[in-house]
């Protein structure tokens, strides 16, 4: 059977949008007219790596067990063969081969694209040789068993010093993580210290990951010494954090603007949503974290561009907890923009103390609206709040959309297991620190705000806290699925339109290239040099 993705070349191309509509043109004409970064081809993969893939979701009978890695702690360690089997299963994501989402015929198997380019690594693969250097050591204490090498240890000679050197600060990092683990806080205070000599907030991406991944050990290190330490972040963070993201600011401006995937996911999720009210003349779409609205208008411009069946009225509801004043706000810009664009428009606000009081009578239904949910970003928050994230989902089944196009992190950052916690947590954020460090000036204030106070405070959120404490929250979407399947969701294919926008959307961006695309069953992936970042799902209630 042919994929798709064989047909995905000729297939938009040729595409009759029709009552589709049109998203906003994403290319810009050069000085002789032409069209430019418009028409590359999709290159997808459906060899994305689930790092749960070999051990099946068991049977969870509540949320607290859904929402929680159920990897038991790290033991204690009674004897020195038991350290290395413990060791090489805590930290096998390590060394495991990464799956390339844009591999060529001439390409070894085994070789991660991005990886090994004019010698220049990536974070992802800088990380994962720190770590088989790390597990090598490790073993080497202990005997002399031989471990599996890594696909790069050959090609360890061609490497700078510099970027040696960023290697061994990962892996004396990880080192340090082992430490405290095992709560030999002293050895891990010293490594911390050889660390911080290396790394910097201001150096390359290694040393800024370094730089924060250390003030998150040493807080974890003083909360369980008892030791005077600074006040973390916790609940005002996320709200902090909610209330810029609400306003226009040059900082997520900027970063909106320069990282290709933000934009990537908003335009696909976006047309996920024209595809789901096709053919409606009334639409209404609820969305459960409205920001600054740039969804909206890219909606507002497909909608508004129909050629055939015209929109008469879209209606927006913007849920929220916190903030309404600058909710309304964004009402009221949105409002200019539908009138700019002779859009009939209407915007409303739905307002409660705790998502617990969220109920359907503040929607204002109607009957002849085409229904649809969007949410970017608007569900990780509730992870450690579960009976209101089970309230929040009654209540959309209870209003049955179209759809409900889901956008969320792609990365497990909830288990109750430290060690498997820190490793993902370097990834994921690794995978970040790459893309600033190629798409923004190392001198760029908006880059220093950014990882300081959303990076880095989201490290040590991850890093240094337990329990209650711990508000950055991210899970699979396996765990989502498992969730969503409690209210009869049913997961679907997203468009070819849709991923069109995906590719479409990186190709204005100089970097875009390092933004790469897998599909994990009917679920987006939305990554940088492979590692993922961002997952995109579109929902149907049966």
């Amino acid at each position: 059977m042919t994929s798709p993705f064989d047909r995905l070349g000729n297939d938009v191309d040729n595409q009759e949008m029709g009552s589709l509509g049109k998203l906003p043109q994403l290319w810009q004409e050069d000085d002789t007219g032409n069209k430019s970064n418009a028409t590359h081809g999709l290159s997808f993969s459906s060899e994305y790596h689930e790092v749960d893939q070999q051990q099946p979701l068991k049977a969870f009978h509540n949320l607290d067990a859904l929402f929680l890695d159920t990897t038991p702690p790290f033991p204690p360690y009674e004897h020195q063969m038991q350290e290395l089997a413990t060791i090489e299963s805590q930290y096998s994501e390590l060394v495991k081969p990464h799956a390339n989402p844009k591999r060529t015929k001439t390409t070894s198997p085994d070789v991660v694209r991005y990886e090994v380019s004019g010698h220049k690594l990536s974070t992802d693969a800088v990380i994962r040789l720190g770590g088989e250097n790390f597990i090598q050591s490790c073993s080497s204490s202990i005997n002399d068993m031989s471990m599996p090498s890594h696909p790069y240890s050959s090609s360890f000679s061609v490497f700078s010093n510099q970027k040696a050197k960023d290697i061994e600060l990962i892996q004396n990092l990880l080192l340090s993580a082992q430490k405290v683990s095992q709560q030999q806080f002293e050895r891990s205070i010293k490594l911390l210290n050889w660390c911080d000599t290396l790394s910097s907030s201001s150096g390359n991406a290694i040393q800024r990951l370094v730089h924060y991944f250390s003030k998150a050990l040493r807080q974890k290190i003083a909360n369980e010494t008892g030791r005077i330490s600074f006040h973390g972040p916790g609940k005002e963070h996320v709200d902090y954090i909610e209330e810029r993201t609400l306003s226009p600011n040059p900082t997520s401006v900027s970063v909106y603007q320069k990282l290709p995937f933000f934009q990537a996911g908003k335009f696909s999720g976006v047309q996920a949503l024209v595809d789901a009210v096709a053919g409606a003349t009334k639409v209404h779409i609820i969305d459960l974290s409205i920001k600054q609205g740039v969804q909206c208008t890219i909606l507002m411009q497909a909608l508004a561009s129909q050629p055939t069946c015209p929109i008469k009225h879209l209606k927006i509801t913007a849920v929220g907890t916190n903030f309404k004043e600058k909710i309304e706000q964004t009402g009221h810009w949105l409002k200019s923009f539908a009138e700019s664009i002779n859009l009939s428009f209407s915007f409303n606000v739905a307002m409660v103390g705790d998502m617990l009081d969220f109920k359907e009578d503040l929607l204002e239904l109607d009957p002849e609206e085409a229904l649809a949910v969007f949410s970017s970003y608007g569900l990780w928050g509730m992870i450690g709040q579960q009976d209101r994230l089970e309230s929040l989902m009654k209540v959309i089944k209870s209003i049955n959309p179209r759809v409900m196009v889901v956008i969320e992190g792609a990365a497990n950052l909830n288990s109750p297991n430290f060690v498997d916690r820190f490793i993902e947590a370097l990834f994921f954020y690794g995978a970040f620190f790459d893309a600033l460090e190629d798409c923004m000036d190392r001198e760029d204030e908006n880059r220093a705000i950014t990882e300081s106070e959303y990076m880095g405070n989201g490290i040590w959120s991850i890093v240094a806290t337990e329990g209650a404490e711990r508000v950055i929250r991210n899970v699979h979407i396996n765990v989502w699925r498992k969730f969503f399947a409690r209210f009869g969701m049913k997961e679907t294919e997203l468009s070819m339109s849709s991923l069109y926008q995906a590719n479409l959307v990186t190709g204005i961006f100089s970097c875009g290239n390092s933004c790469t695309f897998d599909m994990d069953g009917n679920c987006l992936i939305i990554g940088w040099k492979g590692s993922p970042i961002q997952c995109l799902s579109v929902w149907k209630f049966s």
